[in-house]
């Protein structure tokens, strides 16, 4: 399942994407707020990337991951996914992380949009949802354009480099309102 926004395509992830993977999670300006850390090896980058590969197979998929890329001229500028809940929950979770080249220029904010459109007119959600540690200024206003609420805090919920980090609840609903 690919798809495509105002700049952007989004290609679902393969094999044959492990060394871009590889390469977008080891810059230390995405690690800040993440808390997979940077990996090792190309083969910890597989490990991580091996359910999502084995889902696409599945009937009722679960994980969803795509490689963005300039429609412009096929830059890889970042990666983004969703992860859904049990099906009478009717709930996804959506991340993104950008080269830092590329920060401030919107590109979050459109994979944001995307992904929640695509929750709720092709996957039939009930609500999108993400999580942003609280020190993380950038994605907060990511999530907040793209429509998202936020409903709470987490306290002490993410190991950042071996520090617990409090996290930041967002979400939107089906019959939010939204201008996209």
């Amino acid at each position: 399942m690919n798809l495509q926004s105002e700049r952007l395509v989004l290609k679902e992830i393969s094999r044959n994407d492990m060394d871009k993977l590889h390469e977008l999670n080891s810059i230390s300006e995405i690690d800040e707020f993440n808390t997979l850390g940077i990996p090792a090896t190309i083969e910890v980058t597989k490990e991580v990337y091996r359910p999502v590969i084995e889902d696409q197979k599945s009937e009722k998929r679960k994980l969803f991951c795509w490689l963005a890329s300039k429609k412009s001229n096929d830059e890889v500028i970042g990666v983004a996914g969703m992860k859904l809940s049990l099906d009478k929950f009717k709930l996804g979770e959506i991340y993104y992380n950008l080269s830092p080249d590329n920060w401030g220029q919107g590109y979050a904010t459109e994979i944001a949009k995307t992904l929640v459109k695509l929750g709720f007119e092709d996957l039939k959600l009930h609500k999108v949802e993400a999580g942003v540690a609280t020190e993380n200024v950038r994605s907060i206003g990511v999530l907040e354009k793209a429509g998202m609420t936020r409903e709470g805090l987490r306290r002490k919920i993410l190991p950042i480099r071996g520090v617990w980090k409090d996290n930041y609840h967002y979400a939107i609903v089906e019959d939010d309102s939204r201008d996209f």
